[in-house]
C-alpha cells in the first residue's frame, strides 16, 4: 500500500480578474515575479510567497516522490474562501477555483485528489456547490474552521454537513481566518497560537453544540493539524463538562465518547506530540498529513511518523495509509 499525504494545498499559476467576473472588492490575485515565483496578493498588500509547488503538477510529484509519497489528497489554500463576501459571489469564486483544481490535479490524477471549496455562508449555495463539484471530479471538500461569528454547530453549517453525509463525501476542516491583535500580529502568531486554538473551538462545537448527535456517524470528518490543541486538553474539558452541566454538560455524551467521531492529522512534528494524539484518539484516529507545499509544513513527508518509535509497524501503516484510504474511501 502507497503512503497517502492528506493535507496539502494548491494555488493556480494564475487565476481570472475577479473583480471583473465576480464584483468589486478586495480579492486575491496572482502577481507572477518569476517562472516559478510568484506572490498572493489581497489588495495591494503581500499575502504568501509561493512557487511552482504550488501549480505544478510535475514539481509536486518529483517531491511526493523524493518523500516516499504515492497518493496526496490537494486542497485549497483557505485564503480564497471567500466566506467574508456575499454568497453569490463567493459561489462564483468556488465555482473558478474548484475547476483549476480539476486542471492542476489532471496530469496525475491517480495521485493527486482534488478537494473542493465551498460558499459555506449561504447553505443552498454551499451544497449547490458541493454537488457540481464532486460530480467533476472532486473527491472531497475543505472548509474553513468557522464562518465570522458561526462555529460549526451553526443551523446552516450543521445542514451542509449532513449533505456531506447523504453524498458520502468526506470533510476536511482547516482553520482560517484567525483573530488579530497587537500581540498576534508578530512572529506568525495568528498561525502559531491562532490556528491551534481556532481548530480545538471548533471541535468543542461540534461537540457541544450537538453536531455529533444530530448527522450520522456515517459523516467522514477531520481536522488539520492534529486537532489543534484539543488532544492535550481533553482532561480540562472533560472535567469541566461533569463539573459544570449548567453551562458545558450540554451535550448527550461527555467529550470522551464523541472520540470516534473524527480524524486528524499528524502535523504536530515531534514524536511526543504525535504519542499525544494516538493515546488520546487512538491509532486509527490519526493520518499522515504535512501541509505541503507551506514552509510551516513538514518535509520530508512523514518524518513525525518514521521517528515515532512507540508506534508499531501496524500503527504506522494505519497512520501512512490505511486511515486515509478509509476516510477517502478508496
Amino acid at each position: 500500500m502507497g503512503t497517502i499525504d492528506v493535507h496539502t494545498h494548491y494555488v493556480p499559476k494564475g487565476w481570472p480578474d475577479l473583480s471583473t467576473q465576480v464584483g468589486p472588492g478586495s480579492w486575491p490575485w496572482f502577481r507572477a515575479d518569476s517562472e516559478r515565483d510568484a506572490m498572493i496578493m489581497v489588495g495591494e498588500t503581500e499575502f504568501r510567497r509561493i512557487d511552482a509547488s504550488c501549480w505544478d503538477a510535475e514539481a509536486r510529484i518529483a517531491d511526493m516522490d523524493a518523500d516516499g509519497i504515492d497518493i496526496q489528497v490537494v486542497s485549497p489554500t483557505p485564503v480564497f474562501f471567500s466566506y467574508e463576501m456575499p454568497g453569490a459571489e463567493a459561489a462564483k469564486v468556488s465555482r473558478i477555483f474548484n475547476d483549476l483544481a480539476l486542471e492542476i490535479c489532471a496530469p496525475a490524477s491517480d495521485r493527486l485528489l482534488p478537494f473542493a471549496q465551498v460558499p459555506l455562508q449561504d447553505t443552498d449555495a454551499a451544497c449547490r456547490e458541493l454537488d457540481r463539484a464532486i460530480d467533476s471530479g472532486h473527491v472531497g471538500v475543505e472548509i474553513g474552521n468557522h464562518v465570522g461569528d458561526h462555529d460549526l454547530d451553526h443551523e446552516g453549517i450543521v445542514t451542509f454537513l449532513q449533505h456531506c453525509a447523504d453524498r458520502d463525501v468526506p470533510v476536511f476542516v482547516h482553520p482560517w481566518d484567525m483573530p488579530g491583535s497587537p500581540r498576534l500580529d508578530r512572529w506568525m502568531a495568528r498561525w502559531l497560537t491562532g490556528m491551534p486554538a481556532e481548530t480545538h473551538l471548533s471541535i468543542i462545537a461540534l461537540m457541544l453544540g450537538g453536531v455529533l448527535d444530530r448527522v450520522p456517524p456515517t459523516l467522514r470528518l477531520a481536522f488539520a493539524h492534529g486537532g489543534g490543541s484539543f488532544a492535550f486538553w481533553l482532561g480540562r474539558f472533560e472535567n469541566a463538562w461533569h463539573r459544570r452541566p449548567d453551562l458545558i454538560g450540554v451535550s448527550e455524551r461527555p467529550p470522551s465518547g464523541y472520540l470516534d467521531r473524527f480524524s486528524v492529522d499528524s502535523v504536530v512534528f515531534d514524536p511526543a506530540a504525535l504519542r499525544l494524539l494516538v493515546d488520546t484518539l487512538g491509532a486509527d484516529q490519526v493520518m499522515l498529513g504535512s501541509d505541503y507545499p507551506y514552509p510551516l509544513g513538514e518535509r520530508p513527508v512523514g518524518a513525525v511518523v518514521e521517528r515515532a518509535g512507540f508506534l508499531t509497524d501496524e500503527q504506522k501503516a494505519a497512520i501512512r495509509y490505511g486511515n486515509a484510504r478509509r476516510f477517502l474511501a478508496l
